[in-house]
């Protein structure tokens, strides 16, 4: 099944902007693929064919690159990697496994030729499982695309509040304990909602740095300001 859109589906995906060609959420992913797309080229040029992890990743956001991956369909796998194993549909590119991105151990022995990242690394919890997720994306490859949405920007993408980042951690669990904030409905639980904000942490450019620090770091722009923050390390 290629990577496109039956009509039945046209009416659901313009209500998600992750879905719509013409949405900014859509068009700011499809500009990131300009810097992905080089990788998968190069490690193509290496071998017949290539296989690809996506610590975190869906089928649904590789529609920002669907032309060129239904051209090349025979030639390339993508590994989803999750917590849980995600349902695919286009088993000829995808399969799904589950597993902890931070883990020391994971898919140990294996070996793969790009690993990507999409707004994932944020979510781990803590500085620690950070940096184990750093290692496994060096580890894994010798080319890696990591992105993460830049906590200077002042706009956070998560709880979608101008500034809710630099607020106390104090203040942000208040906040989410009484309203409903971005993707997340209304979580009256303390401990519940410090999960919720311990989980959606963003970091700075010079974090990122630090976590891939044999990578090139790249901005990604909005308004002349770094809205995210790329990592990338060719072969």
């Amino acid at each position: 099944m290629p990577l496109s859109s039956s009509p039945s589906l046209q009416e659901e995906e313009r209500k998600n902007p992750y879905r719509d060609p013409e949405s900014l959420e859509f068009n700011f992913r499809a500009r990131r693929f300009q810097h992905i797309r080089p990788l998968i080229e190069d490690a193509l040029d290496e071998a017949q064919h290539i296989n690809i992890l996506d610590l975190g990743g869906t089928e649904e956001y590789w529609r920002i690159g669907a032309d060129f991956l239904n051209h090349h369909r025979h030639k390339l796998k993508i590994t989803l990697l999750n917590l849980e194993a995600e349902q695919v549909e286009d088993t000829e590119i995808f399969e799904a496994c589950a597993g902890d991105a931070a883990d020391p151990l994971l898919l140990e022995g294996e070996r793969f030729d790009l690993v990507h990242s999409n707004s994932v690394v944020e979510h781990m919890g803590s500085w620690d499982r950070m940096q184990r997720f750093a290692e496994n994306s060096k580890r894994l490859s010798r080319r890696y695309f990591v992105q993460t949405p830049n906590y200077w920007f002042p706009f956070e993408p998560h709880f979608r509040l101008p500034g809710f980042q630099y607020l106390s951690k104090t203040m942000k669990v208040s906040l989410v304990q009484r309203f409903q904030l971005g993707f997340f409905p209304r979580t009256p639980d303390r401990g519940e909602a410090c999960d919720l904000v311990r989980h959606n942490t963003l970091i700075s450019a010079t974090q990122m740095q630090r976590l891939f620090d044999d990578g090139t770091i790249v901005f990604e722009k909005f308004a002349f300001l770094n809205k995210s923050i790329m990592a990338v390390r060719a072969r």
